[in-house]
């Protein structure tokens, strides 16, 4: 019993270890509140301890912190706590992860021993951690054959510091004599009404490096280079590729990723302890084909003295595969999509539907087509006041006569005409992001003159390129597709109109075809099955000369030369885009 005493005696006087967790926890405390004060009573090397913690906090822009203790052994005079730190920070980001610290006892205090691992457990000596962005690359902006044209590049911004200015005329004409397509005198102008720094010009990355170093000594001028979407190509569709460009800008950047690395006293990096990889935004894809646009540009460019111009536009899909124009014409703006004239004999494919549809005729009904027809007064004549006498209206239409389809269109009511050009498009209004256009308008045709004029073309009918190629890309389809530029970007229409009649159509395109194998189109040398329809319209200065129409491999054009005479010359700027088309694709293989 005393031996049974003894022993009992010295268990209960043997002492428990002292518990280290309240230590932990006010060091957690202090960790998570920032607060040095607090800190340096639990810590042996509060300096380098608050030095490290301040600038992982700034370093990670931490919004706050949040600490979860866990298990916490103690061996004799050491202790281990492990715990959770769940850093809050910036975009709704949270970085949490596990790690340890040791605590040491000297009489009956406990104190945490400073190492590195504390704050995170892969950090090394002198080392914090940093919250770093990981950049998304731009993405691209594609043709609708899958050609890179906007790409992530860099323009340079021409700016004039005006304070450091005192005459701006040799400045002006300085900068005139550098940057392409700069007046002095207009730059001069600008730069007297303005103040500060005045942003003069973008100039693309190709001629950047050269101007900002000819422009190196003058006084003032600064040239700045910048991040942005260029235009591969800057002879492509420029204006509007740059329109594409300001649309899609913040479509471009996808998301950015995130990484939080360990870094040392200078902030280079060591390491990363997490990373988010960025999310990159899928390409952007525009209707503009590039083999079409090229095709186009160089057609057009046959005739470059004149306005000459072309669009085409796909008639399953309603994207604008092309719109082409000379400089004589871009002088006076988009007419290839906004220019508004007489659409001369083009115009038929619109009467002769109408005819087909309000007064049920057919390819096969005999109409008349005389060289010359008085109607209600209005004498009407064929070009040349060529006769056929009584024909197939196909036959008619194939060699464009007048005078058929100024007797088609004046016994129509007034209005109908106007209903049918609706019904391809010609007249609607569409709002496409990216593109101004205008399609065109018809008369109601209140007197009888004004739909015999109407029913060839002239009088007070009006329609644009853009117009045209939707009224061809109507009768390839069936009906008016919504046109459009960029994927992902509606169109707004104005009006919701029935399609004509499929027998109408089939007919319709029976008689454009036979416009081009045996009518005023023909001896087209482009393969594939080309469907269309001349037009002459007369002017008090000339005639413009106009082709619509479309080829069976899903591509609906419309042709203009403002005051190129004869329609021929219209045919053979098309004829040449489809034969250089045919060639581009052939050398790479595609059908």
């Amino acid at each position: 019993m005393l031996v049974a005493a003894l022993v009992g005696g010295l268990v209960s006087c043997t002492p428990k270890p002292l518990d280290a967790s309240p230590v932990a926890e006010d060091f957690l405390a202090a960790l998570a509140e920032r607060d040095a004060e607090g800190l340096a009573e639990v810590i042996d090397n509060p300096a380098t301890a608050q030095h490290i913690i301040d600038a992982t906090w700034a370093g990670l822009q931490a919004e706050s912190l949040t600490t979860t203790l866990g298990e916490v052994e103690v061996q004799d005079n050491t202790a281990t706590a492990r715990y959770t730190l769940d850093w809050q920070l910036p975009r709704d980001r949270n970085l949490t992860y596990d790690t340890s610290l040791t605590l040491t006892k000297s009489a009956d205090d406990w104190t945490v021993r400073w190492q590195p691992t504390v704050v995170h457990p892969r950090l090394g000596a002198n080392q914090h951690l940093e919250l770093r962005p990981v950049p998304a690359t731009k993405a691209s902006v594609v043709s609708s054959d899958g050609v890179e044209i906007l790409q992530p590049g860099t323009m340079y911004r021409v700016l004039v510091d005006l304070g450091k200015v005192s005459d701006v005329r040799p400045v002006a004409a300085r900068l005139a004599a550098v940057v392409d397509k700069l007046d002095a005198a207009e730059l001069a102008e600008e730069l007297s009404r303005a103040s500060g720094v005045y942003s003069v010009t973008m100039v693309d990355q190709q001629d950047g490096p050269r101007v900002r170093d000819e422009l190196a000594d003058v006084e003032g001028v600064i040239v700045n280079d910048e991040a942005a979407m260029v235009n591969r190509d800057p002879s492509f569709a420029p204006d509007i590729m740059a329109r594409v460009s300001a649309i899609v800008a913040d479509e471009l950047d996808g998301a950015n990723g995130w990484r939080v690395m360990a870094v040392n006293e200078h902030r280079a990096p060591i390491d990363d302890v997490e990373y988010h990889p960025a999310q990159p935004a899928p390409a952007i894809r525009i209707g503009l084909d590039h083999d079409i646009q090229q095709a186009a540009q160089q057609a057009v460019n046959l005739r470059a003295d004149m306005e000459a111009m072309t669009v085409a536009i796909r008639p399953s899909t309603g994207q604008v595969l092309a719109v082409a124009q000379t400089e004589a014409a871009d002088r006076k703006g988009d007419l290839a999509l906004s220019g508004l004239y007489p659409p001369g004999s083009v115009f038929k494919i619109i009467t002769a539907t109408a005819g087909m549809e309000r007064q049920g005729l057919g390819s096969g009904s005999i109409v008349p087509c005389p060289g010359s027809m008085n109607i209600y007064g209005r004498i009407v004549n064929n070009y040349n006041q060529f006769s056929l006498g009584n024909v197939p209206l196909e036959r008619a239409f194939a060699s464009s006569c007048n005078t058929t389809f100024a007797d088609i269109s004046t016994k129509l009511e007034p209005g109908e005409l106007a209903d049918v050009g609706k019904q391809f498009g010609l007249g609607i209004d569409y709002r496409i992001p990216g593109l101004h256009t205008v399609t065109g308008s018809i008369p109601e045709g209140e007197t009888p003159l004004d739909r015999t004029e109407a029913g060839y073309g002239q009088g007070l009918d009006l329609a644009s390129p853009f117009g045209l190629a939707l009224v061809a890309a109507t009768a390839a389809r069936g009906e008016t597709p919504v046109p459009v530029l960029i994927d992902g970007h509606a169109t707004e229409v104005s009006e919701d109109v029935p399609a004509p009649s499929p027998e109408a159509i089939a007919q319709l395109q029976q008689m454009m075809r036979s416009v081009v194998t045996s009518g005023t189109a023909r001896g087209m040398q482009a393969g594939g099955e080309i469907h269309g329809k001349t037009g002459e319209a007369e002017i008090n200065q000339g005639s413009h000369a106009w082709f619509a129409g479309y080829r069976d491999d899903d591509i609906a054009f419309a042709t203009l030369v403002v005051l190129g005479g004869g329609s021929e010359t219209a045919v053979a700027i098309t004829d040449h885009m489809f034969t250089t088309l045919d060639g581009m694709r052939a050398e790479r293989g595609l059908p």
